[in-house]
C-alpha cells in the first residue's frame, strides 16, 4: 500500500510542502510507501486548461490525474487561507476525473494556520467536499495552530503536535 501525500497549496517553499515531508518520514517508519504531489509544481495554466471542457486534454496537467487514480489513500496537508482552504486545491481537485478520482477511497487530513484554530475551518471545508465526492475521511484530524511558533527548523517543537501526528499516521496505516 502506498498513501499519496497533498500539499495543498502552491506557494513556494511552504510549511505545508515541510509538513508534508515530516508525514512522510513518520509513514516511513512504519514501512509505509508514500509519495508527495507538491502543488506548487501544477502547471501554471491548468485552471484555464485543464478544466471543465478541457478536461483531460491537458498533456503536462493529464499525469497527475492519473497518478491520483492509482492511490486508495491520501493525506491532505491544509493550511487555512481566509478561513479556508487554499483556491488552488479546489482547482485541483476540480480538474480531477469525476467522481472516480476519490470515490471510495480514504483521506486523511492535517490543518495549519497562524491563528488559534489549526486551519479547522479549512479542513471543515475540505472534509464537506471530500463527502461529496464518495471519499471515507478519517475522523481524527490534526490541527496545528500558531505554525510559526509550533514549527521551528523542519520539525514539530510542539511534542504534543507531534504525539498527535504520530497517533494519525498510524491509525491511517490501519484505516
Amino acid at each position: 500500500m502506498s498513501i499519496l501525500i497533498i500539499s495543498g497549496t502552491n506557494r513556494a517553499n511552504s510549511v505545508s510542502q515541510k509538513i508534508a515531508k515530516l508525514y512522510q518520514s513518520k509513514l516511513k517508519t512504519l514501512n509505509t510507501d508514500s509519495e508527495i504531489l507538491n502543488l506548487s509544481n501544477l502547471p501554471k495554466d491548468f485552471i484555464f486548461s485543464a478544466l471543465y471542457e478541457n478536461g483531460g486534454k491537458h498533456p503536462e496537467f493529464n499525469p497527475l490525474r492519473e497518478k491520483v487514480m492509482k492511490y486508495q489513500k491520501f493525506v491532505f496537508i491544509v493550511a487555512e487561507y481566509n478561513g479556508s482552504f487554499p483556491g488552488v486545491l479546489k482547482a485541483f481537485i476540480d480538474g480531477l476525473k469525476y467522481p472516480d478520482s476519490f470515490k471510495s477511497k480514504k483521506a486523511a487530513l492535517v490543518g495549519l494556520s497562524s491563528g488559534v484554530q489549526g486551519g479547522a475551518l479549512a479542513l471543515s471545508h475540505l472534509t464537506d467536499i471530500l463527502s461529496y465526492l464518495g471519499t471515507n475521511v478519517l475522523g481524527e484530524r490534526v490541527k496545528i495552530y500558531r505554525i510559526e511558533e509550533n514549527f521551528k527548523n523542519d520539525e514539530l517543537i510542539n511534542k504534543t503536535f507531534d504525539q498527535l501526528l504520530d497517533a494519525q499516521v498510524k491509525n491511517f496505516v490501519e484505516f
